[in-house]
């Protein structure tokens, strides 16, 4: 069970304050139901640049989280299109953590398109959720529910969330 959870916001729109972070006090509510006495601490939002991302996963596993939450950059963003977000959350984590376990979820165009990771960076287990409110409680409530199953379990963990996720749009989005 965790003890100490930090939640990393990512983005410039949250952090240019462009869009209301409605995601973390829900993050935030749904880790108390998983232990009412953790503490949760709430970073700055980032920017979307891999190094951003991986020095605040980097420091909050140092100052001893037991949990690391990043919410947003899931997606294929600036990959895909030049008029979409700068996305890197994932690739961010794909050089930090170790062990991780990762999926992919592919809709009908580059604008759907989402990977979700968990890993460990030390003692710390990490995971990321979209940015999106439903996408994000979904994902987190999938969390949930398999945390309290199997805590070290990464790949039913992952494999959870993104079905959580997937479960958020019509079948013809998907295919």
């Amino acid at each position: 069970m965790f003890d100490k959870a930090v939640i990393i916001p990512t983005g410039d729109e949250i952090k240019e304050g462009i869009v209301l972070d409605t995601d973390s006090p829900m993050i935030m509510q749904t880790l108390i139901r998983l232990n009412p006495l953790c503490q949760i601490a709430r970073r700055m939002p980032i920017n979307d640049l891999e190094a951003h991302i991986a020095e605040g996963v980097s420091q909050a596993a140092a100052e001893g989280a037991d949990l690391v939450v990043i919410i947003g950059g899931s997606g294929g963003g600036h990959r895909y299109s030049a008029t979409l977000g700068k996305d890197f959350t994932h690739s961010a984590l794909e050089a930090l953590l170790s062990p991780q376990f990762s999926g992919e979820i592919y809709g009908k165009n580059g604008h759907m398109w989402c990977k979700l990771l968990c890993g460990f960076v030390g003692d710390t287990l990490v995971i990321n959720v979209p940015g999106p409110y439903r996408e994000a409680l979904a994902a987190m409530e999938a969390f949930a529910d398999t945390y309290d199953k199997a805590p070290a379990d990464l790949k039913e963990i992952n494999r959870a969330m993104l079905e959580a996720v997937i479960k958020q749009y019509p079948v013809s989005a998907l295919q």
